[in-house]
């Protein structure tokens, strides 16, 4: 018998600026982060004007995290200090491990139409703060589709579908990310572990998500999920897209600043310190 998650909270996007002035919206951050672990941070960065997103994400460093970029349209040219380089296109996927020390860039390009991406941060546990960096680049023909049901399609980045599993494997904390759209009132309930955090993301459409209240939701909601074995999902007349992520708690202190995430404020000074008097990169 499965158990659908309740909606606990749902909450708008926030607008930001990061990076060299990139105007963004941020779906959750840093105060939220406690209760979403081990997920520390989700951007949409979404705009058909050029200026707002042009400025780019600059040479900057992290330690202690992933980031996952993901582009739905538009290119975004990266580089990092292990020797990386290229451009992330419309469907396609960076899964970059900080690890102990990695600097990089992400520079969109002006695009015709909206330009559309998600970053989104995961916390790694002590044991791998100070791991290797390393980076994973997956075209959008390596991410297969599952229809698991009429009039839904999901984009299986990480975890399972049906029998449709994702690109990225052999992950230093267990997770799941989809990408689900569905036409106009398509059903999906999808399977979770039990004890994961788990979260929506909506970017088209509108819909609902809890069983017991059928309240629409729209686009730049973020929906946290209470325990369960089930998330349950009807798009409304519109569709519905969203992105649905879920993982393994690591249940360890954060001691973060910019863009680096440690355990202990001990540990940032460290890590800051050695930035800045050039002894950060341990594998370059």
């Amino acid at each position: 018998m499965t158990e659908p998650r309740p909606v606990v909270s749902v909450q708008n996007s926030q607008p930001t600026i990061e990076g060299a002035g990139v105007r963004l919206k941020r779906a959750f951050g840093y105060y939220e982060a406690p209760h979403l672990d081990p997920f520390l941070l989700l951007d949409d960065f979404h705009s058909a004007d050029p200026r707002d997103y042009v400025a780019g994400f600059p040479w900057h460093p992290h330690r202690g995290i992933e980031t996952v970029t993901y582009v739905i349209e538009g290119n975004v040219d990266h580089g990092d200090s292990i020797g990386n380089s290229g451009t992330i296109g419309s469907g396609d996927v960076q899964w970059m491990t900080a690890g102990g020390g990695i600097v990089h860039q992400e520079m969109p390009r002006e695009h015709r139409g909206t330009m559309q991406g998600f970053q989104l941060w995961l916390n790694l546990p002590a044991s791998n703060k100070m791991m290797a960096p390393r980076y994973r680049g997956i075209t959008k023909e390596q991410i297969q589709t599952s229809t698991p049901s009429k009039g839904v399609g999901v984009k299986v980045i990480a975890g399972k579908v049906g029998r449709i599993e994702g690109p990225v494997k052999d992950l230093i904390v267990e997770a799941e990310y989809l990408d689900v759209e569905m036409s106009p009132y398509a059903e999906f309930d999808h399977k979770t572990r039990k004890g994961w955090k788990a979260f929506a993301y909506v970017f088209g459409g509108d819909g609902s998500f809890d069983p017991a209240n059928r309240d629409k939701v729209g686009t730049e909601n973020l929906l946290v999920f209470g325990n369960g074995d089930t998330v349950v999902s009807r798009a409304g007349k519109n569709g519905l897209r969203f992105l649905l992520v879920s993982g393994k708690p690591i249940g360890e202190p954060i001691a973060w600043r910019g863009p680096i995430v440690m355990n202990t404020e001990k540990e940032l000074e460290v890590a800051y310190d050695e930035y800045w008097s050039g002894r950060f990169l341990k594998h370059a």
